[in-house]
């Protein structure tokens, strides 16, 4: 397994992106202080018992978001209401998302 990180400057401050990498398989997440954005393998409804702000950005098999330098290109597409309560909504672009989390 491999690990990545880059952080994103937003107007309301960085924001930290994390890619857990193995042969065939990413996980990535991208954190700030008020939540966090990431891709389908995290269940934001989980996260949402726990209090936690998060959103899911578009990725599928056939065109994942696959390394931390696409994930700013993509869509939310799924939202908890702690993250609806920052002001992420589903088709919001993920550059803006950034800096609600931030």
């Amino acid at each position: 397994m491999e690990t990545h990180t880059k952080k994103y400057q937003t107007p309301n401050g960085p924001v930290e992106g994390v890619q857990a990498k193995w042969p065939g398989f990413n996980i990535l997440l991208v954190t700030g202080s008020k939540g966090f954005l990431a891709c389908p393998a995290i269940d934001v409804n989980a996260c949402q018992r726990y209090g936690v702000a998060a959103a899911l950005v578009e990725s599928s098999p056939d065109n994942p978001i696959g390394t931390l330098e696409r994930f700013p290109d993509r869509k939310i597409t799924k939202t908890n209401a702690k993250a609806e309560e920052l002001g992420i909504t589903e088709g919001m672009n993920v550059t803006d998302a950034f800096a609600l989390i931030a």
